[in-house]
């Protein structure tokens, strides 16, 4: 205290000394409450400004956080939309390919299928062939049994006489052989 006095006085201290006065500044109780200040200040700076410090800081690393974490999923989402794409480009040309291939494979199975339709109009154009030639030959035989039949029965209306079974036999044979 008396180091601030000798202070103000040398450096021209009346003046100083009379602006106190007039102000009415009592130098102990001035440094008791300049004391009193620093001690309040002190343990507001611990007690208070630091961990508002603290919280602020901690909040400015969660939005630094934050934000790296939002490039971090950009990329990210960006990284699955390009797969995305290649999986659809994909998707697209192996249902392409697919389309062709189901395609050829209807192609293959409808001339199969025609193949076979045919195959079977022949098989039946063939069985029907055989069955008219069969029949033909039937009719033929029935015929020449009919036509020998009535032969016998005009040679012997002719005649007038009645044909033993040897000579019907005979003129039956005779008749089929020239209908041949």
């Amino acid at each position: 205290m008396n180091v601030l006095a000798v202070t103000v006085e040398s450096s021209g201290g009346g003046r100083v000394e009379e602006i106190a006065r007039t102000f009415g500044v009592d130098w102990p109780h001035l440094a008791a409450q300049v004391v009193s200040f620093s001690i309040v200040c002190a343990l507001l700076y611990w007690f208070a400004y630091k961990p508002v410090l603290r919280m602020l800081e901690e909040r400015r690393r969660q939005i630094a956080q934050g934000l790296a974490n939002t490039e971090k999923i950009n990329a990210a989402l960006a990284a699955i939309e390009t797969q995305r794409r290649e999986i659809m480009t994909a998707a697209r040309t192996e249902a392409a390919r697919l389309i062709e291939e189901a395609r050829g494979v209807a192609r293959r199975v409808k001339e199969q299928e025609t193949q076979r339709a045919v195959a079977a109009a022949e098989q039946l154009v063939l069985k029907a062939r055989e069955a008219a030639a069969r029949e033909h030959t039937r009719m033929l035989t029935e015929l020449r049994g009919e036509v020998g039949r009535l032969v016998v029965t005009t040679a012997a209306a002719v005649t007038g006489k009645i044909l033993t079974a040897d000579d019907q036999r005979r003129l039956a044979e005779e008749a089929a052989r020239q209908l041949t």
